[in-house]
């Protein structure tokens, strides 16, 4: 199964990603897409995202491992999480498309764990999908693990060789 999620705006804090309509998390589909749009705002506001994150993931923050792992993946490479949104591409800078347009998958493998779904995303600098995971609390799916932030094919504007 498949999920498609289409936001207008990205969230810049906590207040305006709390008044989304997605972030009732009531299915790890809503979490895994609500994480790549919080991720995007790193570069521009570290504390923000972080922030946020901690939201994503409920009663259990992001740890100082994380939250150095994020500054060592994005550092100078905040087109990441916007290569996971529909129209963003190596020759174009990853500059998506308008509205921000992301797909999530599932796969038969997603629920092998009771309380863990792990979820599928595509960037369009990587040929396959970079796998996150959601962990149930009541009626919630939280934030668990995200191996997002792998490297990825080189903007067009950082390739010597484009």
């Amino acid at each position: 199964m498949e999920r498609r999620f289409v936001f207008e705006e990205l969230p810049r804090n906590a207040e305006e990603l709390r008044a989304l309509p997605e972030f009732a998390m009531s299915d790890p589909f809503m979490t895994a897409a609500l994480t790549v749009a919080v991720l995007c705002r790193y570069e521009e506001d570290p504390a923000a995202a972080v922030e946020m994150l901690n939201a994503l993931k409920g009663p259990r923050p992001l740890s100082n491992y994380e939250i150095q792992f994020l500054r060592d993946r994005l550092a100078g490479k905040g087109y990441k999480p916007y290569s996971f949104f529909e129209g963003a591409t190596p020759a174009n800078n990853y500059s998506p498309a308008r509205p921000y347009t992301l797909i999530v998958r599932d796969d038969p493998y997603s629920y092998q764990n009771q309380g863990y779904a792990r979820l599928q995303l595509q960037s369009h600098g990587a040929d396959n999908p970079r796998p996150i995971t959601l962990r149930q609390k009541g009626e919630q799916w939280l934030l668990w693990e995200q191996m997002l932030l792998s490297d990825i094919r080189t903007p067009a504007k950082d390739d010597p060789w484009a």
